[in-house]
């Protein structure tokens, strides 16, 4: 009674009780089965999700997505970051390695990070380890920021209480004023820099309109795997395994709910 009592509630403010908002999908994509797939690399595969969301126009950053991190007693905590390199190697992202997340994330290395394209009713979780890039890599991307975010980037004290935001400005407008001309460089902070996730494990998850059996499938993919740190997801000898786990339940909507697992395992 009280939980359906909060879920009315919390419904209240949009005419509709919120446990029964939902939407219709629409028939967008074939179904995600390992035989559908245009490859079976999850990096290539990802690019191709990617560049598909990107070039619909539809979602205003693409490259936005949800990084969890914990502390090392496992409190968790989640914030958005924008994704800025991908490739075998793992993802990229840049942050204050004093903030909460750069805290937690070198403390305890493991991460996930999730995808959401809502549009194109799709989203990609990638779980893994985390290390700092080179710091070549990391100037050589502050170098390329625009100067006001380099600015930013030189006085940001991330997840630490500030006196007023009044205090912020006048540090910023100082720095514009020492940096006015723009021959002279804004140096990349010590404590700024990349963080690359290095995937173990992703899920790759799509809706898509069939008929009267909701189905939430998983293909798990075991891949052992010999490779050096750096080189190909799939380098190496490997064995798959796959797993097809069903959780039927008869339904008047015709929907369907479609997920891909990629596992990587060392040996």
């Amino acid at each position: 009674m009280l939980l359906r009592w909060v879920l009315d509630k919390a419904g209240s403010m949009t005419n509709q009780p919120l446990s029964q908002m939902r939407r219709s999908y629409k028939a967008v994509w074939n179904v995600l089965l390992e035989e559908n797939l245009p490859t079976r690399n999850p990096v290539d595969l990802f690019d191709r999700w990617f560049t598909e969301a990107k070039d619909s126009n539809t979602i205003y950053e693409t490259n936005a997505v949800a990084v969890a991190s914990a502390t090392r007693d496992g409190i968790p905590s989640v914030r958005m970051v924008l994704l800025k390199q991908f490739d075998e190697r793992g993802f990229v992202f840049f942050t204050n390695y004093d903030s909460r997340k750069g805290r937690e994330l070198l403390s305890n290395p493991r991460a996930a990070m999730l995808f959401y394209w809502d549009q194109q009713h799709r989203q990609v979780r990638v779980e893994g380890r985390v290390e700092k890039i080179c710091r070549q890599e990391s100037e050589a991307y502050f170098e390329t920021r625009p100067r006001d975010s380099q600015i930013s980037a030189s006085i940001s004290k991330q997840s630490t209480v500030v006196e007023s935001r009044k205090v912020l400005e006048e540090e910023h407008e100082a720095l514009k004023i020492k940096y006015c001309d723009t021959s002279t460089p804004v140096r990349c902070p010590d404590n700024w820099g990349g963080l690359i996730l290095i995937p173990e494990c992703f899920e790759f998850w799509q809706d898509t309109l069939t008929c009267t059996i909701k189905s939430h499938q998983s293909l798990q993919r075991t891949k052992a795997v010999c490779c050096e740190h750096g080189g190909e997801f799939f380098k190496g000898h490997t064995h798959t395994q796959i797993c097809n786990l069903f959780d039927l339940n008869p339904s008047k909507r015709c929907e369907i709910l479609w997920m891909i697992l990629f596992v990587r395992k060392q040996l």
